[in-house]
């Protein structure tokens, strides 16, 4: 353990494998290595019920609530990050964005993301939260704003709490419905992307839009 606080003072927290940083939170190599084993990822690990984690490898309650403490942690630092000189230039980027917000949430939200003429993001904003298997979006309310922003380009991004990022049959009724009501105020529906634990779906990538 003391060699990786001197690592850190060496050169950095980021320097740090995902087994060695676990390791720290943890307190022992062996669990952190189990823990990784049996989930592949920090990500995977950290969206795992704290009923159920508390459980593996005798992981115990008090440090599967402190991975979770640690996984909020770095969702808020996340979310709190400067946006007004951002530019979105493709779907990757709102991944790397919204991600964070979305990846690890029990039940759907669904956000819109703002854009000016040159893909400069001026606002992203949650336009509805659900349950599991879905949320209601209301097109009007997410054109509105659009033109209270004066946007010209708009971007749709949720999550699929599930782990699949498949569109279902919702999700394209509610891109169409979308994009023609953005076009009548010439508002441009770039993309619809639906982020999960499994990976992620792009409505433009897919030549759905």
């Amino acid at each position: 353990m003391q060699e990786l606080f001197d690592q850190i003072e060496l050169r950095g927290v980021r320097s740090l494998t995902d087994s060695e940083l676990l390791t720290l939170v943890v307190g022992e190599q062996a669990l952190a290595e189990h823990l990784l084993h049996e989930y592949g990822s920090l990500a995977r690990l950290v969206a795992e019920e704290r009923s159920r984690l508390r459980m593996v490898g005798g992981l115990g309650l008090k440090r599967a609530r402190q991975l979770h403490l640690a996984a909020e942690l770095g969702r808020r630092v996340a979310e709190q990050q400067p946006q007004t000189a951002q530019v979105v230039s493709s779907s990757e980027d709102v991944v790397a964005l919204m991600r964070p917000q979305l990846d690890q949430l029990p039940h759907e939200e669904c956000w819109a993301l703002y854009l000016t003429s040159s893909n400069r993001l001026i606002e992203r904003q949650r336009i509805s939260q659900g349950g599991v298997q879905g949320t209601i979006v209301d097109h009007r309310l997410v054109v509105k704003r659009a033109l209270e922003l004066l946007a010209t380009k708009l971007i749709l991004v949720h999550n699929h709490p599930s782990g699949m990022a498949e569109p279902s049959g919702q999700d394209r009724q509610i891109t169409q419905r979308l994009k023609e009501a953005a076009a009548l105020f010439d508002i441009r529906l770039l993309d619809h992307l639906i982020i999960a634990r499994e990976g992620d779906f792009s409505f433009k990538r897919a030549g759905l839009l």
